[in-house]
């Protein structure tokens, strides 16, 4: 059998041939050209940090009439062969000394520009551990312990990052007020619920209204115990970053490529293809993992049992990013949000029949395994215990990945060079 049909024919084939779609529109090769400006009067510097910052560095440099000079950092594994434009490697999640020399080297190439030189800024998800340049009186180590903190509190996206633009010299609009008074170009990919540049890599190049008061009430709400030299800055007010109005970016733009919305839309094509109805819950779904996961095991169980709110069969799609809080920091778990989401969805929806999902991160990495994601079907549960896995048992030690991994169920992609964020669907067959 070949075809739509074929596809429709098996669940775990056409979910996954969903996310590779959501992937591909999401490439810097096909979204990046479109934006690019007309060469200046001067020089043109590339800058840029992310996971998906290289392959964008290597589609400007394919597509630029001129002559084009530059360094971007990108995470361990995502380079791509560029030949003007530098491409250096670094730490992800957590920033390492690699990621420390880049900033430093990208802070000294954008020092003394002028009015007839353009500044285009690669900017995507990952660039705040990518991009560290530690704030007054800040090391490395004191930004390694704030942001492994971060990563298991259960804090959102926006939240970290908030507290991230305070503790840099260059993320909250301090990088772009560096540019000045060249031109400034932000080209940005969306890995953040609700797109907001500022929470895009932190914003580098972009201002930012919140402030040190506000960092500080995370770190409070969620317990988080920073090194002194933290809550110095912080209190002191001296980590403020580059508020809307600064003369030195008010001439800057902006322009985001592709976002999350964009990748649904393109899976949604896919599912409609193989003849399924697509249905998208919404591109920026936050909370914690198991809890977002409950809520959308209700709506599947609605739509499996009473065909209500949608009729089967029908695929429901939805992006946004979750959190995990590790509930042992002592513990021997591996996962990530997207997995835990999808450990939590099966023990939600039990024994129910005819539903398959899948739930991946659009980097290709979940967590801090080079495994995107994992897939669901009806007969989880089921094999698990067969084996001897109690899945509540695993779910509680945030071990998700261990878990599919021994069912043979995990989606592994590599480096996808692009980052979108999470990315689910849900099967009702």
């Amino acid at each position: 059998m070949s075809g739509p049909n074929a596809t429709a024919a098996d669940p775990r084939a056409l979910l996954r041939s969903l996310f590779d779609a959501a992937v591909a529109a999401a490439q810097p090769a096909l979204c990046l050209p479109p934006h690019l400006p007309p060469p200046p009067k001067g020089r043109t510097i590339v800058i840029g940090a992310g996971k998906a910052s290289a392959a964008m560095a290597m589609a400007l440099e394919a597509h630029w009439p001129g002559p084009l000079e530059g360094l971007v950092v990108t995470r361990y594994g995502y380079q791509q062969p560029c030949q003007r434009i530098e491409i250096i490697q670094a730490s992800h999640p957590v920033p390492d000394a690699a990621g420390l020399a880049a900033s430093q080297r990208i802070t000294a190439l954008v020092t003394g520009l002028t009015a007839d030189d353009l500044v285009i800024a690669l900017i995507s998800g990952g660039g705040s551990s990518l991009l560290v340049a530690p704030g007054e009186g800040l090391t490395l180590a004191d930004k390694q312990a704030v942001n492994t903190a971060l990563l298991a509190s259960g804090a959102t996206i926006a939240e970290m990052n908030c507290v991230r633009r305070h503790l840099s010299s260059l993320k909250g609009g301090r990088l772009g007020a560096l540019c000045h008074p060249a031109k400034l170009l932000t080209l940005l990919i969306s890995d953040v619920p609700g797109d907001a540049p500022m929470d895009i890599a932190s914003g580098p190049t972009v201002t930012d209204a919140t402030t040190c008061a506000e960092a500080l009430d995370i770190i409070a709400r969620y317990r988080i115990d920073v090194p002194a030299p933290v809550r110095a800055l912080l209190e002191s007010g001296r980590g403020e970053t580059i508020k809307p109005g600064d003369a030195r970016l008010q001439d800057s733009e902006a322009r985001m490529i592709t976002a999350p919305q964009i990748a649904l839309d393109a899976a949604a094509g896919v599912a409609r293809a193989a003849g399924i109805t697509p249905y998208i819950l919404g591109d920026s779904l936050e909370g914690e993992a198991r809890d977002v996961a409950k809520v959308l095991a209700g709506i599947t169980r609605q739509v499996a049992l009473h065909g209500q709110p949608f009729q089967r069969p029908c695929v429901l799609l939805s992006g946004g990013e979750a959190t995990v809080t590790i509930r042992n920091p002592q513990g021997t778990g591996r996962g990530g949000r997207n997995v835990e989401f999808l450990l939590a969805l099966a023990v939600a929806l039990g024994d129910l029949d005819n539903v398959h999902a899948l739930a991946g991160d659009t980097d290709g990495v979940d967590g801090i395994e080079e495994i995107a994601g994992a897939l669901l079907t009806p007969d989880t549960i089921a094999r698990a215990w067969a084996m001897g896995m109690n899945p509540r048992s695993y779910l509680d030690n945030n071990d998700a990945h261990s878990f599919f991994q021994k069912l043979g169920d995990s989606v592994v992609t590599g480096p996808t060079l692009t980052n979108v964020n999470d990315f689910r669907a849900i099967l009702v067959a």
